[in-house]
């Protein structure tokens, strides 16, 4: 099967643990994970794993993506430096291919205005509202939300993150979706069996 890839941004105090269970799955499943960087230079995730980007944000097109994730990084709350990449996912979302954000992400993104008129959560309402943006009022109390092809869950919810990227993307559904969150978010022994006889393990 022919699928064009999914990127992972990549950025210098990236926070590891948020996309590990997406990329993962969506690796087995068959498709090529991408990342994507400031440039291709090096950068270090919070957990201090050095990671190489295979391409530089400026050479990222959204025809040539399936999905854009935007983990989060100490970066989106210190500075300025990632909001390039809330602008690309503008770009992504405008062309029709859909974004995941997590954690600090969904902040960069509504700084961008792009959770003004989406469902969403992220880590706490509080904390996007001291963005200044005009969605509060579409802030879900939820471990991750969809709306208009955009993802977004908090820090504490990467299983659940996966589940809808998985969802989006027609990697699983229906009652093995469910299984899959099951198994991986609540350690539910009886997942494992449906998973095992739908060949998604």
């Amino acid at each position: 099967m022919n699928r064009k890839p999914v990127h992972l941004a990549v950025y210098d105090t990236l926070a590891d643990w948020e996309t590990g269970h997406a990329t993962a799955h969506l690796a087995r499943a068959g498709h090529e994970i991408r990342t994507v960087g400031p440039s291709t230079s090096p950068v270090r995730s919070i957990g201090g794993l050095r990671v190489q980007p295979d391409l530089a944000l400026e050479d990222l097109r959204p025809e040539d993506s399936a999905l854009l994730i935007l983990p989060g990084a100490d970066l989106w709350d210190t500075s300025d430096d990632l909001a390039p990449f809330a602008r690309t996912a503008r770009a992504f979302l405008d062309a029709g291919v859909p974004v995941a954000a997590i954690c600090g992400a969904t902040a960069g993104l509504a700084g961008e205005g792009l959770l003004d008129d989406r469902d969403h959560t992220g880590a706490v309402s509080f904390y996007l509202a001291a963005t200044g943006y005009a969605g509060g009022g579409r802030y879900v109390e939820a471990d991750a939300v969809t709306d208009a092809g955009l993802v977004t869950a908090g820090p504490t919810e990467p299983v659940a993150f996966a589940r809808e990227i998985l969802r989006l993307l027609g990697v699983h559904e229906g009652e093995v979706l469910d299984a899959w969150y099951r198994l991986f978010h609540d350690s539910d022994a009886a997942a494992y069996g449906v998973l095992e006889k739908a060949g998604a393990l």
